[in-house]
């Protein structure tokens, strides 16, 4: 479904990736582990298209990601590939509900259909009666969960975690875990999922290690 061959990526004098081969299949869970400066995050981000690798090739659906560039790179981004981070980026000005509806309405879709939908996400995350509070009158967890359904909005084929977990107490990250889990056995939905957090890691499909700009192991 995605697969990255032969990444390298530096930056500046430093070598954050020496030719990383990685690949993901439809439905999967997949976690990265590795000390802070391994290029778990820069892989991420490459695979993501929020980033580019200056040797390389990434391709989600057969398709070469390096030949698109500009509006097609941005509408294949909203289109295909949703992102979690660990501190949310909801837009504090907007309430819960338009933060999960501008992607979608960002896509061209009509926005009454967007707002209808991202209402049944909030509702299936457990949040029909926080819809319309902003981010600041959220928990963590909360705002944790509607980035997610931010990242559901226009049902992309892959979904980036980065540090999803990071930001949130043991209660609320054991909550986010059993979401991810719970969303693939609904939608069949994929991940991949840069993690410090063991247990969360423990629980994928599988997990790749990184070290030193390379996967050592997974």
């Amino acid at each position: 479904m995605i697969s990255g061959k032969n990444i390298y990526k530096r930056y500046g004098t430093v070598e954050v990736l020496k030719g990383v081969d990685v690949e993901i299949s439809r439905g999967e869970v997949v976690s990265i582990v590795g000390p802070s400066g391994s290029g778990k995050s820069t892989l991420l981000h490459i695979l993501g298209t929020l980033d580019t690798a200056d040797r390389g090739e990434v391709r989600m659906n057969q398709i070469l990601l390096q030949g698109l560039s500009g509006k097609k790179m941005a509408a294949f981004r909203n289109k295909h590939i949703g992102f979690v981070f660990q501190f949310h980026h909801l837009l504090p000005e907007f309430s819960a509900l338009e933060n999960v509806c501008i992607p979608g309405w960002l896509s061209g879709r009509g926005k009454s259909l967007v707002k209808q939908e991202a209402e049944k996400l909030l509702s299936m995350l457990g949040l029909a009666n926080r819809m319309e509070n902003k981010p600041n009158q959220l928990s963590g967890g909360e705002q944790q969960r509607v980035a997610v359904a931010r990242a559901l909005i226009n049902k992309p084929d892959i979904i980036f975690a980065d540090e999803p977990t990071g930001n949130l107490d043991s209660a609320n990250a054991k909550d986010l875990h059993q979401l991810f889990f719970d969303l693939r056995s609904q939608f069949s939905q994929t991940f991949l999922i840069v993690t410090h957090n063991e247990e969360l890691a423990t629980l994928s499909d599988r997990v790749l290690h990184m070290k030193d700009g390379k996967i050592v192991h997974g």
